[in-house]
């Protein structure tokens, strides 16, 4: 019984999110449609974060792990995506309390990801991957793929 094995498309599903969003990120830096805020470097991610992000590269990977959680969740709005990101606010000798990710800046990346077109806003709620967006993702996912098989064949 010999079966002839057909390729199929790689997506982001596919791909680990820490090797595709890194990638994408890389892919969104040296894009000149996506472009760094001027307050970057002095904004909080979050309520409860005491510093703004150390990295350089903060809001590039915060924008692809957007734009996958788009692409994976489509109809997601700012507010599903602030409990996403939010996390433990520690008070001290208190008890902690949950407390949702900043909005304007998940709201700016979306904008931005909007300005790319590689989202649109979902009818009344949230946004959704355009066609132009799902195979620019897709591309990058399937690098990442390609990549990693000839890091396996290497070895």
């Amino acid at each position: 019984m010999s079966e002839e094995f057909e390729p199929r498309a790689i997506t982001v599903r596919d791909i680990a999110p820490a090797d595709f969003i890194s990638a994408y990120a890389e892919h969104l830096k040296n894009s000149d449609k996506f472009e760094l805020p001027p307050w970057a470097d002095l904004v909080k991610t979050a309520v409860f974060k005491e510093l703004a992000p150390y990295g350089d590269d903060w809001y590039y990977i915060r924008a692809a792990s957007v734009a996958r959680k788009i692409y994976l969740c489509p109809g997601t709005g700012v507010g599903a995506l602030q409990k996403w990101y939010g996390g433990s606010y520690r008070r001290g000798t208190r008890t902690e309390h949950f407390r949702k990710a900043n909005s304007g800046l998940i709201r700016v990346i979306l904008q931005g990801l909007e300005e790319m077109h590689v989202i649109e806003k979902a009818g009344t709620h949230g946004r959704k991957v355009t066609r132009v967006g799902q195979q620019d993702l897709d591309r990058i996912a399937g690098g990442v793929a390609r990549a990693q098989v000839e890091d396996d064949d290497d070895e």
